[in-house]
């Protein structure tokens, strides 16, 4: 004959169910120190990864212009812009030259949402190509600073 045996579990108090005020406000200030440490770390890096993004296009589009040269026989005109990397130009006898896909895949926007600038000739080489950097406006140092195809950073 078996005897049914039943173990009785010690009955939860009301007060020992949940968690006190003070261990929740522990908790949330362990997360907001985490937090914080996290966002001073990780916040320059971003910046930083901006610039470079910015260099490697800046590249990216030098080399499209110099592979434009190559194929088409001279540089984009200023008032061409970097668009002439995407779209054909007019001259037929350059429309023909002109790769289906266009020298570069698509025109990309600076990392900071601005269109690159382009002049044709150069003040600083044969031609320039540049970013005003995250304020978007001439000068600046840190993330505002401009980078351009002239600047030992982008070479």
């Amino acid at each position: 004959m078996t005897d049914d045996i039943q173990i009785e579990e010690p009955a939860i108090k009301d007060r020992e169910a949940g968690l006190s005020l003070i261990e929740v406000l522990a908790v949330l200030a362990i997360i907001g120190i985490v937090g914080t440490i996290v966002v001073i770390n990780v916040l320059p890096l971003i910046g930083g990864a901006n610039t470079q993004a910015a260099e490697a296009q800046v590249s990216q589009l030098e080399q499209g212009v110099e592979t434009y040269r190559l194929v088409i026989g001279r540089y984009p005109s200023t008032e061409e812009g970097l668009e002439a990397l995407v779209v054909p130009p007019e001259d037929p006898r350059d429309a023909a030259r002109f790769p289906e896909d266009g020298f570069i895949n698509e025109l990309p926007l600076d990392p900071w949402g601005n269109p690159f600038q382009y002049l044709y000739p150069g003040e600083n080489g044969r031609f320039d190509i540049w970013t005003w950097g995250a304020d978007g406006r001439p000068g600046g140092e840190g993330e505002d600073a401009d980078i351009g195809n002239w600047t030992p950073e982008s070479n």
